[in-house]
């Protein structure tokens, strides 16, 4: 039996010399060479005594050695455990104490307050963002040559960790064939070959940068511009060494906000990737007539990496997430019976497919509530079905707002708001009244140069919308806040502009 993820993704290129990672710096790194860099760190494993089906945690910055380690594990058999670089010591404690990893990898200022934390017979080493550490050292030492370990599809090759803002975080089991088919299903779809190169400026301790991004690269033996985040400079200037660029919707408004993003400056490219959050009509448009290219937006989640995406050819339609993808079932079922509804309704999003994960870690009480019998995963989105097959993203379940005994969908309002001159974006939540139930809110942040009135921004938008829709009050914020990946915490939002006992 071979590695079932590794020999594809990485394996077929080991002998081969043309690039695969450049930083910043100018510093490029073969296919062979960062294999030879994976083969040492998994001799370090090897050392360190890790069997088949440990994990691995790793919260460092991001660096081409913090990616070896991706390609070490699945080399080893290990399951990768990527964490937020911003989580505290405090969140950091419950997923080391939750996943037992044998092994914990964390930048060298905080080894001290991770050694306080690290679990029973766990091994910490160390990566700082310039990938310099103990882990980088010991590899230094170690062997070049290591054979990887046989690997089924249905093995885990990672678990993360959900955001966890309505409860415990939960920790989605990932299998080798999750990962590979959906990079399978991606790259023939958007069209990857050696050709490409992508200029990566999204985190690795996420599903878009680490297994959307770097497995369709790898994959398809294209190249990467390997930028540690995302610096309005440094994209610019990279942007004429790449053909694809894969981002969240703040990339986009950023790149069109700066004079220098020209139809000239990307007339080469192929192709602009948006995920992780909405993307505006407003942006698709401007960007198209900026550029003369079209966004193409996709819809995924930690559970089931890539469920949707527009079409590489043919529309991409502004407001929908396109067509689910070869081989993934999604259906729209009524929330409460899960009864299947008619095209065109609004309801749940549920999908089937070889991308849809094992189940949660030591979680069988929610696995078996989020994931059904017959394979069809719970999203907790509500969607909806054109009479095209287009899918569009309503919002998540649990920012549907009640009131009255009505129910609200918050991207209706949004849109609105969204379309006056006077707004940049706008999010919309429903906060506990005691006659209603649920009161709609709304936050707005100002276009540029404009000071919004809130009332006159409430008179443009009731005469399109129902009574019982129409929001109590406007508040107007200079931004909102958002996690990572450019999703609106909304659950910051409400605990914000709930209004207190009196």
């Amino acid at each position: 039996m071979t590695n079932h993820l590794f020999d594809p993704l990485f394996g077929r290129h080991s002998g081969s010399d043309t690039p695969f990672v450049t930083t910043p710096g100018g510093a490029t790194m073969s296919h062979a060479e960062f294999l030879t860099l994976s083969a040492r760190m998994a001799n370090v494993f090897a050392e360190l005594k890790l069997q088949k089906g440990d994990r691995v945690a790793v919260q460092v910055g991001k660096s081409v050695p913090a990616l070896a380690i991706y390609a070490a594990c699945l080399r080893s058999g290990l399951v990768l455990l990527p964490l937020n670089t911003g989580y505290t010591v405090s969140e950091l404690d419950y997923f080391l104490q939750d996943a037992e990893p044998g092994l914990v990898v964390c930048d060298p200022a905080q080894a001290d307050a991770l050694h306080a934390i690290l679990p029973h017979g766990a091994t910490l080493l160390t990566l700082d963002a310039q990938g310099a550490g103990s882990l980088t050292d010991r590899a230094a030492e170690a062997a070049a040559e290591h054979t990887p370990l046989s690997c089924g599809p249905d093995d885990l090759a990672a678990i993360l960790y959900t955001s966890g803002t309505t409860g415990r975080s939960k920790g989605a089991m990932l299998t080798h064939d999750n990962l590979l088919s959906n990079a399978q299903a991606l790259a023939d779809l958007w069209r990857f070959s050696e050709r490409d190169t992508l200029l990566h400026a999204l985190p690795i301790f996420h599903t878009h940068g680490l297994f959307v991004a770097v497995n369709v690269c790898a994959l398809s033996g294209a190249a990467m511009l390997f930028h540690p985040g995302f610096k309005l400079d440094a994209i610019i200037d990279d942007l004429p060494r790449a053909t694809v660029l894969m981002g969240v919707p703040t990339f986009y408004t950023r790149l069109l906000a700066d004079a220098r993003f020209t139809r000239d400056l990307v007339a080469h490219m192929r192709l602009f990737v948006s995920g992780s959050a909405p993307l505006l009509a407003e942006t698709h448009e401007a960007f198209e007539a900026r550029t003369g290219h079209r966004i193409l937006e996709r819809y995924g989640m930690t559970e089931t990496n890539m469920n949707v995406s527009n079409p590489y050819d043919g529309e991409r339609r502004a407001g929908t997430v396109g067509f689910p993808l070869p081989g993934v079932d999604l259906r729209i079922t009524d929330p409460q019976t899960g009864a299947t509804l008619p095209e065109g309704d609004i309801g749940m999003i549920e999908v089937r497919g070889p991308n849809v994960f094992k189940g949660y870690w030591r979680m069988p009480e929610k696995t078996a509530e989020e994931l059904r019998d017959n394979g069809f995963f719970i999203t907790g989105d509500l969607g909806q079905i054109d009479a095209q097959g287009y899918v569009a993203i309503v919002g998540r379940q649990k920012d549907l707002i009640i009131s009255g005994g009505y129910n609200i969908y918050p991207k209706e309002i949004e849109v609105l708001l969204d379309s006056l001159p006077e707004v940049n974006e706008s999010a919309v939540i429903g906060v506990p009244d005691a006659d209603f139930g649920e009161a709609v809110l709304a936050a707005v942040v100002p276009a540029p140069g404009t000071t919004p009135d809130p009332e006159a921004l409430l008179d443009r938008i009731r005469p399109e919308l129902a009574r019982f829709k129409h929001p109590r009050a406007i508040h107007i914020v200079e931004e909102l806040p958002r996690n990572t990946m450019g999703k609106v915490q909304k659950n910051i939002l409400r605990q914000t502009f709930t209004p207190k006992p009196a």
